[in-house]
């Protein structure tokens, strides 16, 4: 009752402080025209939804605001390119004060922002097209840091002016080196070709204003956002404030939650999400146009877009849905998307877009035959845990799946590999049905609200499609229903859980809640549409009491990946909830029969001896060692040298599987084209794939010699 009377005192003092300011409210504003008011109620909105509804129920004070102030300072200039140090000193005077300003609808520290930005933004456009009428000397032996995270925000304009020389002086080589593979060519080694001095002079040019086009396109955008686009980013940063996955979507930015490029939707066919100023893939869709061409991958960073041939356009600091517009096209047309991948290196990645090949994302298995033993094992692929609620296709996949099993059993499989690499989730409800074909009955997950209250969902049918030995894959990649269904197979002994040292870290449930369905204030439905709010609700728990958020789930047999040592998953976001644990749930084990130390010590000597783990772990170093250099050369001769080193790379990168590791045999380029339009089997996918290799030998030892 106490609470009642606070929120509803909280919405009439709101009212009067709108009466109030109604009168300053101008007749004939346009639908892109900023309104305070509506601004502040936004704000006003907001906050109340979050202290009420998410899991957290963080206190809005002080801690909070910081938290907020430094969200919003990252993706107001994330690179530290454009802000000075005197600027950031005048921003950081409301760092303790944004939550006083939403409750007040105060709106100082965003106006401030946009107006300090946009006058550098400014600066640095006039700054950029004197540096490259001047050209650069390009045997100049020096470098810039390229890592953010190390480096302050400059002190002066003359700081600003030698870092963005050096930024201008790297594209402007590294375009024309590519204008001179293109034109010039390379020979049988991928060295370049030699070239007459005049036609190096005419690259040089050319590579200066095509940098020039693309920055003026750059800047142009980056001053056409509106004062409102500013300020729901602003509210972003706040939402984000209490977890990674709390996000204010604006009415015009619906399509930018969870975007995908499927389905009846022309495009490359994958998850986006803007990251502190950049374009991040998020998931690629099985199936899909980019899934298909097998080299963009979740985590990648998009800096450029090309349609087809065309110049490249730079999308760095570019609004999301601007960024998927440039992307998507129609089926048949080529985007050229330069990505910057986790290890540091850069490549440009052509996908010819097209219609999501829905078929694909479904369950699909195969048989794999040991040539020594004989032994015949199953391999089942769940690409997501899907479910078709809208009456489409009427598919989900524990149906699926039960129809794979069945069938697979009649192969007289004497072991199942199951594989959730990649899987990003999907169907709370499959996860649970999809754990009881593989167990008797009993819980497979608990479910925690904000206010304490924990619900236990169960598998109630005895009945077991598959109680033969099993193998789970995962990888860091595998998330949220991915993580309950391996953390429950694990919990009861059930299955071997294999793969890298974690999983992902997903433990939260969202909700999205509707803001003009919120408002209750009598007279404020003209400021509507207001958006939506994305919430995190809910937790889960393993039936052990363990959560899966933030540390995800640990394998019984951790396997080496070219992703180790990157800083990927849950536990590396800003504000993620914390892992814990609760009271475990009654439950029966499954006795699986095998010593799990043998296990772990015979599979790590399979790993050392086997080469193509010993070519992940050198390129996991090798990335490691990347990443930590962040220091970029500008001298022509050292630049060469990197791109050597990538070419090298790349080209034993071309035997990749789908799911990111070596495998599959690389097709001759005479094949290429026709191979395009026949996806490779699920066996030839699998077939060279040492994770698969691993978990069959894995099954072999569970399941003993032959008698």
């Amino acid at each position: 009752m106490h609470r009642y009377l606070l929120n509803r005192i909280g919405q009439l003092l709101f009212l009067l402080l709108f009466i109030l300011l109604t009168a300053s409210v101008s007749l004939g504003k346009t639908a892109t025209d900023f309104d305070t008011n509506r601004a502040r109620l936004l704000g006003h909105m907001i906050q109340k939804q979050l202290t009420q509804h998410h899991y957290s129920q963080k206190k809005v004070d002080d801690d909070f605001s910081f938290a907020a102030f430094d969200l919003y300072l990252k993706q107001l200039d994330f690179q530290k390119r454009f802000l000075l140090k005197s600027d950031v000193e005048q921003l950081e005077k409301y760092r303790s004060y944004i939550d006083d300003s939403i409750r007040r609808g105060r709106l100082e520290l965003p106006e401030l922002g946009r107006t300090l930005l946009n006058k550098r933004i400014e600066k640095v456009r006039l700054l950029t097209a004197a540096l490259l009428e001047q050209g650069f000397n390009m045997e100049r032996d020096e470098a810039f840091e390229t890592d953010p995270e190390k480096v302050d925000f400059l002190a002066s304009e003359d700081e600003q002016k030698d870092l963005w020389r050096k930024i201008l002086k790297y594209q402007v080589l590294i375009r024309y080196l590519n204008l001179y593979e293109d034109e010039v060519g390379v020979d049988d080694e991928g060295k370049l070709l030699d070239a007459e001095p005049k036609v190096l002079a005419e690259l040089m040019e050319k590579a200066l204003e095509k940098v020039k086009k693309s920055h003026e396109t750059l800047f142009t955008r980056m001053q056409e956002e509106t004062k409102q686009d500013h300020y729901d980013r602003y509210l972003n940063a706040i939402t984000r404030a209490y977890d990674p996955h709390t996000n204010y979507l604006a009415p015009n930015l619906k399509e930018d939650f969870d975007i995908q490029m499927s389905g009846s939707l022309e495009g490359i066919g994958a998850t986006l999400s803007e990251d502190d100023g950049y374009i991040k893939v998020v998931r690629i869709i099985p199936g899909s146009a980019a899934s298909r061409q097998g080299e963009l991958e979740s985590d990648d960073l998009i800096l450029q877009v090309a349609q087809g041939a065309d110049d490249p356009v730079d999308i760095t600091d570019t609004r999301l849905r601007d960024a998927v517009t440039l992307i998507r096209g129609k089926k048949g047309t080529e985007v050229r998307l330069t990505v910057k991948k986790p290890d540091g290196h850069r490549m440009v990645i052509p996908i010819v877009r097209d219609v999501v090949e829905i078929e694909e994302t479904f369950v699909k298995g195969t048989t794999v035959i040991d040539k020594e033993s004989e032994r015949v094992f199953g391999y089942i692929k769940i690409p997501s845990f899907y479910r078709d609620y809208n009456g489409g296709t009427g598919r989900n996949c524990t149906a699926d799946l039960r129809k794979e099993l069945q069938r697979l059993k009649k192969e007289n499989i004497t072991g199942l590999v199951l594989d959730l690499r990649n899987n990003g989730g999907g169907a709370l409800s499959d996860a649970v049905s999809i754990t009881g074909l593989f167990i008797k009955s009993g819980p497979v997950v608990q479910v925690r609200g904000g206010e304490g209250k924990i619900r236990v969902l169960d598998d109630n049918n005895r009945e077991v499609e598959y109680d033969g030995p099993m193998v789970v894959l995962v990888n860091r990649f595998s998330a949220s229903a991915s993580e309950i269904l391996a953390g429950a197979l694990q919990d009861y002994g059930r299955a071997l859980i294999v793969g890298d040292e974690h999983t992902h870290g997903k433990g939260t449930v969202q909700a999205m809640l509707n803001l003009d369905r919120e408002l209750k204030i009598n007279g404020m439905a003209k400021y509507m549409p207001l958006g939506a709010v994305k919430v995190t609700i809910q937790k889960f728990y393993r039936i052990s009491g363990e959560s899966t958020q933030e540390r995800g789930v640990t394998p019984d047999i951790v396997l080496p990946s070219r992703m180790d040592g990157l800083k990927s998953g849950e536990k590396h976001l800003d504000n993620a909830l914390p892992w814990d644990k609760i009271k475990p749930v009654a439950f029966d084990r499954w006795e699986m029969g095998a010593d799990l130390t043998k296990l772990q010590e015979h599979s790590a000597k399979r790993i050392s001896a086997t080469g193509k783990f010993k070519e992940i772990i050198a390129r996991a170093e090798k990335a490691q060692q990347r990443r930590e250099e962040t220091l970029q050369s500008l001298l022509m001769s050292k630049v060469l040298a990197e791109r050597e080193e990538v070419r090298l790379l790349n080209q034993k990168q071309e035997g990749m599987s789908p799911h990111g590791e070596m495998g599959g045999e690389t097709l001759a380029k005479d094949d290429a084209e026709e191979k395009d339009s026949e996806p490779p089997t699920l066996n030839e996918t699998i077939a060279e794939d040492p994770y698969v290799d691993e978990g069959v030998a894995l099954l072999q030892e569970m399941i003993g010699p032959q008698s």
